[in-house]
């Protein structure tokens, strides 16, 4: 059984050796084929498919185009426009859970078919002991797409418990691992395509783990000194009133970031931005520039960052969904331009290939 493989922050920028041949992406380029980034607002609900579903029209909003819904003529099971109708998201594609069987789906893709939806059905989950299975926190994939013969899925759950699979395997079987440290029992799992290795960040933010199906040594973190340049202590004082969440996102340019997401009775408060500094000691800086950059996060997806001039996007802005508000926050005015509402698929479309 793999183990857990953590690594110092402070040797971050040490290359580890690959255990995965995991395909190679171009930093700053964007394919002439590709859409663009788009919102998941809802499905309306119009008839009975075939597969004697409930389906509906998939409804979306371009990032780029701001607040206009989009009604696309794409059929989608209305199924997943429940609160539990999925776990997460990755590069797309949806995982749905039932009767302890994840399925991977291509549903919500907007360039994705409609009459020949893409569905990946893997092994029923095994729950190791004292673990459990039900609650996700959320979902990553290592490549675009788990056709790829060596894309692998992570599911992170509520608790010790991480299963990794790799979808196009004739074979396919979970490799389960158990998280000793109990600050990653709540953590939200991602994929480090600079270290090709999943990773996450734990409750505290000082430390961030990684995992693969290879490694089996482990090694005590550094701590991660925070430095707020720019806050008074009377705004952190009030910030700490506010429920928040941690975001590990990983830039095209190779730089790495730590969102921290403030909200205040289901709205939005506060993004706060870090960026890991590998020095000698290392440090996390609050920083209000993150150059030709946009952040997306979702309450439930992968959280993930582009080229803002390759999109058409303005730089230094931060996208997001929760589930109950959605917009996006100019990082060094704090400016919010959004709306409220249930979001019943909080999730980001990434740009897609053909």
């Amino acid at each position: 059984m793999s183990s857990l493989l953590l690594s110092r922050l402070s040797r971050l920028c040490l290359r580890k050796p690959p255990a995965l041949e995991v395909k190679k992406y171009l930093c700053g380029a964007r394919f002439l084929s590709e859409t663009s980034i788009c919102r998941i607002v809802r499905a309306d609900h119009c008839q009975y498919s075939s597969r004697d579903e409930s389906v509906g029209k998939l409804v979306i909003r371009n990032v780029k185009h701001g607040s206009d819904e989009e009604v696309l003529e794409k059929m989608v099971p209305t199924e997943l426009m429940t609160g539990e109708g999925t776990i997460g998201a990755s590069h797309g594609w949806v995982a749905t859970l039932k009767e302890r069987v994840v399925c991977l789906q291509d549903d919500l893709n907007p360039r994705a078919s409609d009459s020949d939806p893409k569905r990946i059905s893997l092994p029923r989950l095994e729950t190791l002991p004292h673990c459990q299975t039900q609650l996700v926190t959320n979902v990553a994939m290592s490549s675009s797409s788990p056709e790829d013969e060596d894309c692998i899925l992570a599911v992170k759950f509520v608790g010790p418990q991480l299963s990794l699979c790799r979808p196009a395997e004739k074979d396919k079987k979970w490799v389960n691992i158990r998280i000793e440290d109990p600050g990653f029992f709540n953590s939200r799992v991602m994929y480090s395509k600079r270290d090709e290795m999943f990773s996450m960040l734990d409750c505290g933010g000082t430390h961030i783990g990684y995992w693969d199906l290879e490694k089996h040594r482990s090694c005590n973190l550094a701590f991660c000194s925070y430095y707020y340049t720019e806050f008074l202590q009377s705004e952190l004082q009030q910030l700490s009133k506010c429920y928040s969440s941690q975001h590990l996102v990983e830039a095209p340019t190779g730089e790495t970031f730590i969102v921290k997401w403030y909200s205040d009775v289901r709205c939005w408060k506060r993004f706060i931005v870090f960026k890991i500094q590998e020095d000698e000691i290392c440090s996390a800086i609050s920083i209000t520039n993150i150059g030709d950059l946009c952040i997306f996060l979702s309450s439930k997806g992968e959280p993930f960052s582009v080229k803002a001039s390759l999109y058409g996007l303005k730089p230094n802005y931060i996208y997001y969904v929760g589930d109950f508000d959605f917009g996006k926050v100019n990082i060094r005015e704090n400016v919010w331009v959004g709306g409220l509402g249930f979001s019943p698929a909080p999730y980001f479309i990434p740009p897609q290939s053909s």
